[in-house]
């Protein structure tokens, strides 16, 4: 049976606040964690006023302390934005709080616009490219200290947190390859890359003391209910957040609309129907064949799904209903 997680950004729904979506959050992770899912991740991102996720350890902490056995992590943290020493202490805290549920996912890009990533990281010159030798020394922090080392993460150090690698391209896919880790690609928003990344992962993994074979996990947007026309609906938030994106107008997650016709030009709606052709939008029957056909398509080892739903009763049916589709699909397995 092929695991099934959540990926959530807090998103901060037009008329509500952080509060709010924090709780939101927790409230969804509960939720997951009784339907059997396996991680909940959230994602860091600056700046954006639709997203509660940016301060991403404390708010993995919110989550974890409410709930009990599902795996709580980071989808990803944009390690360029830090120092690893930093991230060693933190996600150490984490695993001493929550021993043997913290997860660790790394991402390269900045998770927001160069203004704001300049008044993160001060440098941006060599932070990207000091990605591989930071993901080493991350790990290293993360793992026993040795006799002679000089710096020692505390806490942090021994706790050997599970270390991601996240990706929308090929670069990502050597180094987790490389290094050996689990691999996951962002096919949720950059689809272009997907299959050519997971075969020169797969065909370069070398492996490690994590990992002895390729691990792979897939990224869809979902939107599930009773109705194909109910989830289409309901999904026309998550496509107007895109365009709103591409125009330059980020802003809260909007309530969706009946006719996306009305809202975005021909041009908008092609990018966005590309960017978004891995989603898994519609009733019961559709979105269990859309899943079989991705996992088909990549031979992924797990997916996780982002449900970009403005209500927050119909996100939780949303999270009941994509998990009813992964007990159909490993009872017909």
């Amino acid at each position: 049976m092929v695991p099934f997680s959540i990926l959530d950004l807090s998103p901060v729904t037009e008329g509500g606040t952080v509060a709010q979506s924090l709780e939101n959050s927790r409230r969804l992770a509960q939720e997951a964690e009784a339907e059997g899912y396996k991680r909940f991740w959230l994602a860091e991102h600056h700046g954006m006023r639709g997203i509660a996720s940016a301060a991403t350890s404390l708010v993995i902490q919110h989550v974890a302390a409410g709930t009990k056995t599902i795996r709580v992590g980071s989808g990803g943290i944009m390690l360029p934005n830090h120092s690893p020493l930093v991230i060693a202490e933190q996600f150490g805290t984490l695993a001493a709080l929550f021993p043997d549920r913290i997860d660790l996912g790394l991402g390269r890009a900045p998770g927001t616009d160069m203004r704001t990533a300049q008044a993160l990281r001060r440098n941006l010159d060599s932070a990207a490219n000091a990605f591989p030798q930071d993901v080493v020394e991350l790990m290293q922090l993360l793992g026993p200290a040795g006799p002679d080392q000089k710096v020692i993460a505390i806490p942090g150090a021994g706790s050997n947190v599970p270390v991601w690698l996240l990706g929308s391209s090929h670069y990502s896919a050597h180094l987790a390859g490389m290094l050996g880790l689990p691999f996951a690609f962002a096919s949720h928003f950059a689809p272009d890359m997907l299959l050519s990344a997971l075969e020169i992962y797969r065909e370069r993994f070398e492996p490690s003391q994590y990992l002895d074979r390729p691990h792979v996990m897939v990224g869809v947007m979902g939107a599930a209910a009773d109705t194909d026309g109910e989830a289409n609906h309901l999904f026309t938030s998550m496509q107007q957040s895109f365009v709103r994106l591409r125009r330059g107008t980020p802003g809260a997650f909007p309530p969706p609309v009946d006719d996306m016709d009305a809202f975005w030009n021909e041009q908008e709606r092609i990018m966005v129907e590309h960017t978004l052709q891995y989603a898994v939008v519609g009733g019961p029957q559709t979105i269990r064949r859309r899943i079989a056909d991705f996992l088909a398509l990549t031979k992924a080892d797990e997916l996780i799904v982002s449900m970009p739903v403005y209500d927050m009763e119909a996100r939780l049916k949303s999270v009941r209903l994509f998990a009813g589709a992964q007990r159909e699909l490993a009872e017909a397995a």
